[in-house]
């Protein structure tokens, strides 16, 4: 099940919303728990085992680990636990890939395993970890209800991709959450404009995407390949960025307040400043618990780019099970190492047209990386980006798939950027007309997802 299909906005969601108000405080937590299961039941009922399994096995040793801590055997309960988690995420997500390379390597034939991937596997593996690293550090306390620790783990509106939301910052949330109209409000205009960007702008500029990469390859021209990335670019913004607003929304209609992930990235001067922008609780994730472990930069400039190849390459891994993933993270990591070696330097004397203009053209290029899993196609689409071969600058198509998207391509472009504070300002001002918004996009989502097929999810994969 997806936020963004009928079913959730008119059946799931008003029904969840009923039994949660009408219970008493202490049945809450018991509630999401057993809405959230049933939530991740509805597209794989027998990973349900799976996803417990995990909350039981790292509910268990925190528990432990606070018992021990100033013992040596916390240290073993936790190295227990990090196995546990990174050989059951490894086993799903990535089996199929080390048996292909081993096939290719030694030149056998290992039976693929063709087993589904758990939907949201590597957000809620991250979670369960995190907070197991901070009980054993002692920034938390272990959660004493194993309902409350499986609720946390399983909660619905985050479960299936993020945003990454660490034990400590709900841990309090999870004791006792009072919810006012204001907040619940508030929730309800994140996830309508989270909405919005998925079903009326990620679908819609995905077709044009779709259209220029199901074009052969004879056929595409190097101002279609660079019309066609663009479009993806908006579109995974749009369909991951909104994802991640309706989960905020929704954690505030049911009292928690889950961090941001995205901060209009595609305003970004530098590689660096992009990702701290986008996928926020990703990234703030690999730099707590991997990056400052490592060392980050206290123990030298070589082990510090040592540090950030090593970060990169395990979160380009972390979205797939395949090598453009990879290339795509040392990609960014090579990038940023430079960015911190001279590049920064210099592009703080450019103006900030360049440094845009610099930003964008490298992120585009990254996204060609992470959406051809064929790398040898990925490798063809980037030569007639740079005008590599015979295909041409223009042809009659690319001004038909531009003039046939001008519209939706602006429109794109400005939602991605900041409003202007005036604009904020007479919205905040008149509720109605904020009303009056929010009820359009609700009411032109809604229309679009009734007579709609393409309704993808891309992170849904991760």
């Amino acid at each position: 099940m997806v936020f963004s299909s009928l079913f959730f906005l008119f059946y799931f969601l008003p029904a969840t919303l009923a039994i949660y108000f009408i219970s008493p405080q202490k049945l809450k937590n018991i509630v999401l728990l057993i809405v959230s299961l049933f939530f991740y039941a509805w597209g794989e009922p027998v990973y349900i085992c799976l996803i417990l399994f995990s909350a039981l096995v790292d509910y268990i040793l925190g528990r432990l680990i606070e018992k021990y801590r100033r013992s040596q055997k916390s240290k073993w309960l936790l190295v227990s636990s990090l196995i546990v988690n990174i050989a059951v995420l490894a086993f799903f997500k990535y089996a199929n890939f080390l048996i292909e390379n081993i096939n290719v390597i030694f030149g056998i034939e290992l039976t693929y395993l063709n087993l589904p991937l758990p939907i949201g596997i590597s957000f809620y593996t991250f979670q369960t970890m995190s907070y197991i690293i901070d009980v054993y550090r002692g920034r938390v306390t272990a959660q004493r209800s194993f309902i409350s620790f499986a609720m946390y783990v399983t909660l619905f509106p985050q479960l299936i991709a993020g945003p990454i939301v660490r034990y400590e910052l709900i841990e309090s949330q999870m004791k006792e959450r009072m919810i006012n109209f204001a907040q619940f409000s508030d929730g309800v205009r994140f996830f309508i404009k989270g909405l919005g960007k998925k079903v009326l702008l990620a679908n819609n500029i995905g077709l044009l995407w779709v259209e220029v990469e199901s074009t052969a390859l004879s056929e595409l021209t190097l101002a279609m390949a660079w019309l066609g990335i663009i479009a993806f670019s908006f579109q995974i913004y749009f369909d991951f960025s909104g994802y991640s607003d309706m989960a905020i929304g929704l954690g505030k209609m049911f009292g928690f307040e889950f961090p941001r992930n995205f901060h209009y990235p595609y305003i970004s001067r530098s590689i660096a400043e992009f990702w701290r922008r986008w996928h926020i609780t990703l990234g703030s994730w690999f730099r707590e618990y991997v990056y400052i472990p490592l060392g980050g930069n206290r123990k030298g400039p070589i082990r510090m780019y040592m540090n950030l190849l090593l970060v990169w390459m395990l979160t380009g891994f972390w979205h797939g099970a395949s090598w453009n993933f990879i290339i795509w993270g040392l990609y960014f990591g090579i990038l940023i190492s430079l960015e911190r070696a001279f590049l920064q330097k210099v592009l703080n004397y450019c103006h900030p047209i360049f440094q845009h203009f610099y930003f964008a053209f490298f992120i585009l290029i990254g996204w060609v990386f992470f959406v051809f899993e064929d790398i040898k196609m990925g490798w063809q689409f980037l030569g007639v980006m740079f005008g590599i071969g015979e295909n041409g600058l223009i042809n009659p198509k690319f001004f038909y798939l531009l003039f046939a998207n001008a519209i939706l391509l602006f429109i794109a472009f400005v939602g991605s950027l900041p409003r202007p504070q005036f604009i904020e300002n007479i919205v905040q001002r008149n509720t109605f007309i904020e009303a009056f918004i929010y009820f359009v996009i609700l009411l032109f989502s809604t229309a679009y997802l009734a007579g709609a097929s393409y309704n993808p999810f891309l992170y849904f994969r991760f």
